[in-house]
């Protein structure tokens, strides 16, 4: 039987004052004065953290463009935003570059953005379990997918608890992503229902975005501490601070991205991580491939990955997080802090 929801929707109004900007200043402003990176210890979780791409990081956007540009900068994976294109529902073609290249797909993006309201079916929960069950085919244990727009009727009346319905009905993970709230001079518009912000609504598992964090002037290390038990899946990005979706490259905003990966490795986070920056603007191909490569080396420093590769065989039985390695470089080079 399902749990009954813990909604507070029915609290919430349709526009409310615009404080995005000043929330991003105070959050900065804390960041800048006290120190939250550990730069004398390298944690790493006792759990492995997987490191993949999204297709939406590779331009052109494509399924083979994405798991060559992966396995070129040494990825664990990817994660494949199914859209108008064939390819990204194509089952065999997804499985033999998975195959041929030795990447996993580690998970699929849901086409519940605003401009894909038709891709796989009319039926909102029909096209949900469609995703999971392509998942399930393509080796995929996760769909990351968006809250639904207040106009979506009874798919989103009934949100919470249908998701946890089909991700119940065929086993796969149906993580929530936290999103933003529109603007409109001085007021937002809470377009997203439930809500933009998944800490009030009962899901299960949750992906947690830092570039929609920070267009929503959220607090990163506070909210995915928040929610580290039902964390499954970030979305690895950066944002400014201003009132656009920007998915800059890891370390190039003002979001608390190296402190937060910290707190992950750290309090031994189980999940996966997956890049997703906004590569299109980009006119030459090797500072394309450069964001992609620098994006997946910010990832592994401050999860602590690349010192876990170096001494798991030979300190398999001392907890990592543990480790001293005060001869190591720091970590703060990329560090927003």
């Amino acid at each position: 039987m399902s749990r009954a929801k813990r909604s507070k929707s029915a609290r919430k109004v349709y526009t409310a004052r615009n404080s995005a900007r000043s929330n991003s200043r105070r959050h900065r402003e804390y960041f800048d004065s006290h120190e939250v990176y550990d730069h004398e210890t390298q944690h790493s979780s006792e759990h492995r953290i997987r490191v993949g791409l999204s297709s939406s990081s590779v331009s052109p956007m494509t399924v083979a463009e994405t798991f060559a540009q992966a396995a070129k900068h040494g990825y664990d994976g990817v994660e494949i935003m199914v859209t108008h294109n064939a390819e990204t529902r194509d089952v065999d073609l997804i499985n033999g570059l998975a195959a041929e290249t030795g990447l996993e797909v580690m998970s699929l993006h849901a086409p519940t953005l605003l401009f894909l309201p038709r891709v796989l079916h009319k039926d909102h929960w029909e096209k949900l379990r469609i995703t999971a069950n392509l998942a399930k085919a393509v080796g995929a244990k996760t769909v990351v997918l968006h809250p639904p727009f207040r106009w979506q009727g009874e798919y989103a009346l009934g949100f919470v608890d249908g998701v946890r319905q089909v991700s119940e009905e065929t086993g796969v993970v149906l993580a929530v992503e936290n999103m933003y709230p529109w603007r409109a001079g001085v007021r937002e518009i809470l377009v997203y229902y439930p809500d933009w912000n998944p800490l009030d609504e009962d899901y299960d598992a949750l992906t947690f975005d830092f570039s929609h964090a920070s267009t929503a002037g959220m607090n990163a290390l506070e909210t995915v501490s928040e929610i580290f038990d039902r964390l499954r899946h970030v979305h690895l990005t950066d944002g400014s601070g201003s009132l656009k979706d920007e998915h800059l490259i890891p370390g190039a905003g003002t979001m608390p991205v190296a402190e937060t990966l910290q707190h992950l490795a750290k309090h031994d986070w189980a999940g996966d991580v997956v890049v997703e920056v906004n590569t299109r603007f980009v006119t030459k191909k090797s500072i394309r491939e450069q964001m992609l490569a620098d994006s997946l080396a910010f990832a592994r420093t401050h999860l602590g990955l690349e010192a876990e590769d170096g001494r798991r065989d030979s300190l398999s039985h001392v907890h990592t997080s543990e480790i001293r390695v005060s001869d190591a470089p720091t970590s703060d080079d990329n560090s927003n802090s």
